[in-house]
């Protein structure tokens, strides 16, 4: 095999690996979205069927009315956990897709140095300049890609405490609300 032939292979086989990293996080997080929207959704039917055997087993309307008041913070409480573990799953998701990228840049900018390198040592005369400008431009890119990075994870983190304080917000009117009923 001849050195472009063997850089050709390489390169489809680092982006063949890239691509499966992608479609294995995927999967994942779309298993523990699968699997958590079984769950809730059994949780759910249980709950349902007790409390409508609950809600038939009452001997008058204002009974009912007092049953069906306390029958309801289960409910959101099962809907919040929910949430909660889908923004988890997502987040994760996420966080896993991240880390697939950082290393695709990680070893593009590891071959993208050598490339320069090996540029650099065959080169004519007076091209350090050009040499030295493109790894400028990498640095300043990679700069760049961390400080949109670290603004992504500020704005899920961000999302996440936003969303345990609807959340925690959620659950406390309906707690105010079963002590008024």
């Amino acid at each position: 095999m001849t050195d472009a032939t063997q850089t050709l292979a390489a390169a489809s086989k680092a982006g063949a690996d890239f691509v499966l990293s992608l479609v294995n996080a995927a999967f994942g997080s779309s298993e523990r979205l699968a699997a958590l929207n079984l769950s809730t959704s059994r949780a759910l039917l249980d709950e349902t069927v007790a409390n409508a055997r609950t809600l038939l087993e009452a001997k008058d309307v204002q009974e009912m009315i007092k049953l069906q008041a306390g029958l309801t913070q289960p409910l959101v409480g099962t809907a919040t956990e929910y949430a909660r573990s889908a923004f988890e799953i997502a987040a994760q998701g996420q966080e896993e897709v991240a880390k697939v990228f950082e290393a695709q840049v990680a070893e593009f900018n590891k071959q993208l140095n050598e490339v320069l390198e090996k540029a650099a040592e065959s080169a004519p005369a007076g091209s350090d300049f050009a040499v030295a400008a493109v790894k400028s431009a990498l640095a300043a890119a990679n700069s760049a890609y961390e400080n949109v990075s670290k603004v992504a994870k500020q704005a899920s983190d961000i999302a996440q405490n936003n969303l345990e304080a609807a959340t925690e917000a959620t659950e406390k009117a309906v707690r105010s609300t079963k002590k008024v009923a």
